[in-house]
C-alpha cells in the first residue's frame, strides 16, 4: 500500500525503481504480498527490473472461497489463480511462496479437497502450512463449527506431503542448472547460500563443496548437482566450467 497515504494511489512499484538504482544494492525482494494488492504496474516492475528478483510471497490462507470469505479476506479462488496465471505469464522462472491454514472452523471436507487439489495442480515453489489456533477475543474464535484437532492433524500431514512431492519434482528439473547464489555462512566444510528462488529462513539452501575461500555477501555462479529434501547440493560453477 505504498503511496495510499499520501498519493491516494499504490506507488510501490516507483519506490522499488528507486531503490534500485542504488548501486550496490543487487537484490531486492517482495515479501508478504497480498493477492488482491498486486497491481499490473507492480507485476511489470518485478518483470522488468533486472535487480527484483522472480519471487513471491503471496499469503492466500485458503482457496476456497466459502472459507476465504468466512476468514473475512478481500478475495476468491477465481482471483488468486487469476493473479497466479498472471505472474507466470509475465516471469515464467517467477518462484511462489504461500502459506495455508487447515482446519479453519467450519472447513468442509470439500474446502479442504479444493485446498488439496490446488497444491497439486499448481504447484507452488514453497509452502507453509499451519492448523487453526483459537485465539481469545477473535471472530473465528466464536464461530460454530470448530474443527476437531485430530482432523486438523490429518489435514495438515496430507498437504504436507503433497507439496514434499512436489517440491521434490521441482528440485529434480533444478539439477544441471546454474544459479546466482547468495553465500550466507559456512555449516562444516560446506557454504550455505540462496539463489533468487530462497528466501532467507523460511525456504531451503544451496548446499555448496569447494575447497574456495568464500566471504558472506558474495554472489556467485553455482550449478546444481543434486538434492535432499528441501535443500539443493552445488558446486562453484566456474571451477568445472574451464
Amino acid at each position: 500500500n505504498y503511496g495510499m497515504d499520501k498519493f491516494n494511489e499504490k506507488r510501490l512499484h516507483l519506490l522499488i525503481r528507486e531503490i534500485s538504482k542504488i548501486e550496490k544494492i543487487e537484490w531486492i525482494r517482495l515479501l508478504y504480498c497480498y493477492p488482491e494488492e498486486i497491481t499490473d504496474e507492480l507485476i511489470e516492475e518485478m518483470a522488468t527490473n533486472d535487480k527484483v528478483v522472480k519471487y513471491l510471497d503471496l499469503p492466500i490462507q485458503h482457496i476456497s472461497s466459502r472459507i476465504l470469505k468466512l476468514m473475512a479476506r478481500r478475495t476468491n479462488k477465481e482471483a488468486i489463480i487469476k493473479i497466479i496465471e498472471k505472474l507466470r505469464e509475465k516471469m515464467p522462472q517467477i518462484s511462489l511462496r504461500t502459506s495455508l491454514i487447515v482446519g479453519f472452523p467450519d472447513e468442509r471436507e470439500e474446502d479442504f479437497n479444493e485446498l488439496e487439489n490446488f497444491l497439486k495442480d499448481y504447484k507452488l515453489d514453497n509452502v507453509g502450512v499451519f492448523k487453526y489456533s483459537q485465539e481469545e477475543g477473535t471472530p473465528a474464535a466464536k464461530m460454530n463449527n470448530q474443527i476437531e484437532e485430530e482432523i486438523k492433524e490429518i489435514r495438515f500431514e496430507k498437504l504436507m506431503r503433497i507439496q514434499k512431492e512436489v517440491v521434490k519434482n521441482l528440485n529434480k528439473l533444478k539439477i544441471n542448472n546454474v544459479y546466482d547464489t547468495l553465500i550466507e555462512g559456512k555449516k562444516g566444510n560446506n557454504y550455505i547460500g540462496r539463489s533468487y528462488d530462497m528466501a532467507p529462513e523460511v525456504d531451503g539452501n544451496i548446499i555448496i563443496k569447494t575447497n574456495k575461500e568464500l566471504k558472506n555477501g558474495d554472489i556467485i555462479k553455482v550449478k546444481i548437482i543434486g538434492a535432499v529434501e528441501y535443500d539443493l547440493i552445488g558446486e562453484i560453477y566456474n571451477e568445472f566450467s574451464k
